[in-house]
């Protein structure tokens, strides 16, 4: 599929896989499968840029279908969710070809967080970045907003914004953004200008001043 794509399966203690529609929420583009089964074949026949695996999954369990995949040369970043969540639970998620282990009960804010550090890990697999209402296609430098309408950015509008959404709270100075997006021979007014093209065609927003500081991703 395209862009970022997650897949869940069903919970290990029976309750329903709550995180999917905060994911779509956050702008990707999400894949649900109920089974171990459905989940291989998937895997082996789709591209997806970071999965989720439940261990308590039917048909086949979490870690075997982890093992099954990277046995066929599978390298699709995993997270695994469990209850079973003591030291040697994770050994065995890890062990079984897992890039991290995330034990019930967890706050939502922290597997959001834990996904965009596996997408930093595999930047070659970070095709779609969240961005406020919506969320940055890199391939075609589109933010689609989730009532389906969507923008296109000019190359450097999509690189500085790209460069935010890479590491959401964090603030970057004028000078770090005219290093990694513009040319530093330029003046630090040209990356002003550009945050002002993004909010004039993605809205106020989209990118917030910290005052003294620089720029961050989303509302002050």
């Amino acid at each position: 599929m395209d862009g970022r794509t997650a897949t869940a399966g069903r919970a290990d203690d029976g309750a329903s896989f709550a995180p999917g529609r905060v994911l779509s929420d956050e702008g990707y583009d999400v894949t649900r499968v109920a089974d171990g089964h459905r989940g291989l074949h998937l895997s082996l026949t789709r591209s997806f840029e970071v999965m989720i695996v439940d261990r308590g999954l039917p048909a086949i369990d979490g870690l075997d279908l982890i093992a099954r995949l990277r046995g066929r040369g599978v390298s699709t970043p995993i997270l695994v969710l469990s209850a079973r969540g003591n030291t040697e639970d994770r050994v065995d998620g890890l062990d079984a070809g897992a890039e991290d282990y995330l034990a019930k009960p967890f706050e939502l804010i922290e597997l959001l967080a834990r996904l965009r550090a596996l997408l930093r890990r595999h930047p070659d697999r970070a095709h779609l970045l969240p961005v406020p209402g919506g969320s940055l296609h890199l391939a075609t430098r589109t933010v689609r907003f989730a009532d389906g309408g969507h923008v296109e950015l000019s190359e450097r509008e999509a690189s500085l914004l790209a460069l935010l959404a890479a590491r959401p709270g964090a603030v970057f100075s004028r000078y770090d953004l005219l290093d990694r997006v513009f040319d530093a021979a330029e003046s630090e007014s040209v990356v002003d200008t550009y945050v002002h093209y993004c909010r004039r065609k993605l809205g106020r927003g989209v990118i917030s001043t910290v005052r003294g500081l620089g720029y961050r991703l989303g509302d002050s």
